[in-house]
């Protein structure tokens, strides 16, 4: 029997309630490129594609009256997005110098590693994550 043997994570996608706000976030706060933008008016929805510097995506859609997130972060399904930076505290001072709320910095028991939270225009959680070094798929750091 053959196994799938998933590469890289390609895409996540997020919906949003107020479309320009979240556009916005994610490429002025955050600083993500835009790869493509459509509006699909059969749906009266934005498709918004957004690259990260490795290459994966962030697939940005608005959908009308989409219900609102139940539970942060605790609800079944995606829990929050992650996003390595070299500097937690860095990152975390240049969000909030933008107005964002960012949780205090902890430190991942498992792994030394810095991180902390924030939440984007809808309460999606968001974390950062300090970079460190490479690790050898099936080894642990």
């Amino acid at each position: 029997m053959s196994t799938i043997q998933p590469g890289r994570l390609h895409h996540v996608a997020v919906i949003c309630a107020d479309y320009a706000v979240s556009k916005r976030f994610y490429t002025e706060v955050l600083g993500l490129r835009v790869i493509a933008e459509n509006y699909r008016a059969a749906r009266n929805s934005y498709k918004l594609d957004l690259a990260l510097p490795d290459g994966s995506q962030i697939e940005l859609f608005s959908f009308p009256d989409a219900p609102p997130r139940p539970t942060r972060p605790e609800a079944q399904g995606l829990r929050h997005l992650a996003f390595e930076v070299p500097d937690v505290q860095a990152a975390a001072d240049a969000l909030a110098a933008q107005g964002i709320a960012v949780e205090r910095l902890r430190t991942d028991e498992y792994t030394g590693r810095r991180f902390t939270f924030f939440a984007d225009p809808d309460g999606l959680p968001l974390e950062l994550y300090e970079a460190g070094p490479e690790v050898t798929p099936g080894t642990l750091p």
